[in-house]
């Protein structure tokens, strides 16, 4: 354990301490980044940290989604995409599957919400959504968890 420059409580590195588990996480993420796109699957990953309120994953994902070319005006709205006329269907779609995944013990899925993700999407889209949901929500967890701050996250480079 190290302790944080905050004063908050200390920092854990679960990853190491269980690395056949970081590492089974870190696969799965890969697999997902091969069959959906990058500006998508950075919405997802935002929207479902904010709900989470993991810090880290969103200082990562909002400097990766500018990195990857997102505009300002679209991640500053996000928490309100509902409202705002700057998403596509398909990221609305994705969006409310996202936000009910990241909710399931609140309502479950809705069957409107998953509806309108199958409608938006094929199946294998579909799925691939699913499994990134879940993933960012794996990670959220393991970054609160963990105590992972905020701040520091380099982006990376798009290819």
């Amino acid at each position: 354990m190290t302790t944080n420059t905050k004063g908050l409580r200390p920092q854990v590195d679960i990853g190491q301490h269980f690395a056949a588990g970081y590492r089974a996480l870190w696969n799965l993420n890969t697999a997902v980044a091969e069959h959906i796109a990058q500006p998508l699957f950075e919405l997802i990953k935002l929207r479902a940290s904010q709900i989470n309120g993991c810090a880290y994953c969103l200082d990562m994902h909002y400097k990766d989604a500018r990195a990857a070319g997102e505009t300002e005006l679209r991640l500053s709205l996000l928490s309100v995409w509902r409202e705002v006329d700057l998403f596509t269907a398909e990221e609305r779609a994705a969006l409310a599957l996202t936000e009910s995944v990241t909710l399931i013990a609140e309502h479950h899925i809705p069957e409107d919400v998953e509806a309108d993700a199958r409608a938006a999407f094929d199946e294998s889209t579909y799925a691939v959504i699913v499994f990134a949901i879940i993933t960012i929500n794996s990670w959220n967890r393991l970054a609160i968890t963990s105590h992972n701050l905020g701040g520091g996250h380099t982006p990376r480079q798009p290819t």
